[in-house]
């Protein structure tokens, strides 16, 4: 079990209660709003505001919450937060590269929270350039096994360009470079599959396998910075076998 795919079922399952949505959302507005500010309120022209839009679809973020940030990051209701955005990187147990995506009004109390977890559960924070050279950008599409003929989406994903489908135990997932992500994931769209998620995200080159200590350890770390409200994303290349994952559930 991958860190770069897997970790979005963890958050999943641990994220279906109300009090969590909260917190998405807020991550969510803030995305909306720096996307707006940095390339303007149009999604045609801005294809950052157009991602973002979209994995606020997918959490079900009401149409009012959406158009109010992009009024707030485009100047047209208020004045827009200055964000600052950062990538932290660092070590987690047994030696896991992790990078954390940051948008904070405050740098000092951010690095302070941050180098705290990354401590409290068996990290450190780490250089910059430390671990960044294993993650590449790539566009990943999650779809649920059940249902889904694999030659099919094989056939659509690629011909769409897709770089590669990957299978995991429940999942595939389609991996794709950034600029023909959004071909591929309509291809899928208009194929009728039902992803589960569809994002740009730091797509490790390696992984490094965990024992089952070091594992749950891992998931706490994992867990306590995506509950940072000034944390954007958190990527780890974290590998947790099936049956370790199974206890640890």
């Amino acid at each position: 079990m991958s860190g770069h795919s897997k970790w979005a079922t963890i958050k999943r399952k641990k994220g279906a209660a109300d009090a969590k949505r909260g917190k998405v959302f807020t991550k969510l507005i803030k995305e909306i709003t720096l996307a707006a500010r940095l390339g303007g309120g149009d999604l045609e022209g801005n294809a950052r505001l157009k991602q973002a839009i979209l994995t606020a679809k997918a959490e079900n973020m009401p149409k009012d919450n959406i158009d109010r940030a992009i009024k707030k990051g485009s100047g047209e209701q208020g004045g827009a937060a200055a964000f600052e955005e950062i990538t932290y990187e660092g070590y987690g147990p047994g030696g896991v590269a992790i990078l954390v995506d940051v948008m904070t009004d405050n740098r000092k109390r951010t690095v302070a929270e941050i180098r705290h977890i990354f401590a409290k559960y068996g990290g450190n924070l780490a250089e910059n350039g430390s671990v960044a050279w294993i993650f590449e950008k790539m566009g990943s599409i999650l779809l649920d096994k059940k249902g889904v003929d694999e030659d099919h989406l094989i056939e659509v994903a690629l011909e769409a360009g897709a770089q590669d489908v990957r299978e995991e135990e429940n999942e595939y997932e389609v991996i794709t470079e950034p600029a023909s992500f959004e071909s591929v994931r309509k291809a899928i769209e208009a194929a009728s599959f039902k992803y589960i998620e569809a994002k740009i995200s730091m797509i490790p080159q390696n992984t490094v396998k965990l024992t089952e200590d070091k594992a749950g350890s891992m998931l706490k770390l994992m867990e306590k910075m995506e509950d940072n409200d000034d944390v954007q994303n958190v990527y780890a290349n974290f590998d947790i076998p099936d049956d370790v994952m199974e206890r640890l559930s």
